[in-house]
């Protein structure tokens, strides 16, 4: 039996927290917060293969959570993929799929570009 991945989503949209469950709850376990504060801990106790962070949010933003992950040694290997609203799918590809140095998708990507980006960053770090 193959060990399911294990995906730490972050957003401080409940519906958008609602949908990654309902679409991506199949394929990855899955354990959200919407308060952005709760990562660092979440991270730690949860051991996720990746974690999905919206980059616009109240108090901690996607860059401050990338910040405080990198920070501490025994989650600073763990893959972030910001997710955006902010940026169109054709937009970012003109960024390299990139936002900050880190993995980005828009959150108006096709199901599948998600799952494909998802599976991507899991398999670079194994």
């Amino acid at each position: 039996m193959t060990e399911r991945h294990k995906l730490l989503v972050v957003d401080d949209d409940e519906a958008m927290i609602d949908y990654l469950h309902a679409k991506l709850g199949d394929r990855y376990d899955i354990v959200s917060t919407n308060a952005p504060e709760n990562v660092l801990g979440l991270a730690r106790s949860e051991r996720p293969h990746l974690i999905l962070c919206d980059i616009n949010m109240p108090g901690m933003d996607g860059g401050d959570v990338s910040k405080a992950l990198h920070a501490h040694p025994e989650v600073r290997t763990v893959p972030v993929l910001f997710l955006t609203a902010l940026i169109s799918p054709s937009e970012l590809k003109q960024t390299g799929q990139q936002i900050g140095g880190r993995p980005a998708i828009s959150k108006q990507a096709p199901l599948e570009e998600l799952a494909k980006r998802i599976q991507q960053l899991i398999d670079r770090k194994a």
